[in-house]
């Protein structure tokens, strides 16, 4: 099974459509009618849909964090800094994500782009 990726707002809409050119299963939160959910929540909606979340906004690192030390499960995350990859390295990275790992081996992991 494919990991299946949930993109919060500070996303380049061209990631999704690189990555689903690709066919990488990609969900952005405006599509999802969540692009006003504070990152916890936001954090919170990936893991009810299953899906690992990317983001370039680093305030989720510090929710991350927060519930790692809690013991607190969450689906994981992928940060990439907006100034440090560019769309072609985050398109090649997370389509190696999607296609070569398993949903679980995410569940609590933060990671950081590039690989």
């Amino acid at each position: 099974m494919s990991v299946r990726l949930y993109f919060d707002v500070q996303v380049r809409r061209a990631v999704a459509d690189g990555l689903r050119l690709r066919g990488v299963d990609v969900l952005r939160a405006q599509e999802d009618g969540a692009a006003e959910l504070e990152d916890p929540e936001l954090l919170d909606r990936a893991g009810e849909l299953g899906r690992l979340l990317f983001t370039q906004d680093k305030d989720l690192l510090r929710e991350a964090a927060k519930r790692q030390r809690a013991g607190e499960h969450f689906s994981g995350i992928i940060f990439a800094h907006q100034r440090y990859v560019n769309i072609i390295k985050c398109i090649t990275d997370l389509e190696i994500i999607a296609k070569d790992s398993e949903p679980d081996e995410w569940i609590g992991r933060v990671e950081h782009l590039p690989l």
